[in-house]
């Protein structure tokens, strides 16, 4: 589901939640099977696919930045984790609006 309010506190209590984020248009979709589906649902509402990236979000609001759509050579991404810290910086500012 693609969150517009306050992520239901309901949800967090699940060992984990697969997420995606949109850092450009600062929106998130949660509690996907996977993360790919996550992004699709974001596609759907118009966002670039160059602009999402794939997370989870722990029940203490934790993230880690581990997903396979974060595989991305060309934007030099080489690993399932986003080693840029840039773009992990602005996936904590957007999730952090939901918390």
């Amino acid at each position: 589901m693609i969150i517009k309010d306050k992520i239901n506190k309901e949800i967090l209590k699940k060992p984990f939640i697969k997420a995606a984020a949109d850092i450009k248009k600062e929106v998130i979709s949660i509690d996907c099977e996977l993360h790919i589906d996550c992004a699709e649902e974001l596609i759907k509402n118009s966002s670039n696919n160059d602009d999402i990236w794939g997370f989870n979000i722990y029940p203490d609001g934790e993230l880690d930045f581990i997903s396979l759509i974060n595989i991305r050579p060309s934007k030099g991404n080489r690993s399932m984790d986003i080693k840029n810290q840039e773009i992990c910086v602005k996936i904590k500012t957007v999730v952090k609006k939901y918390l």
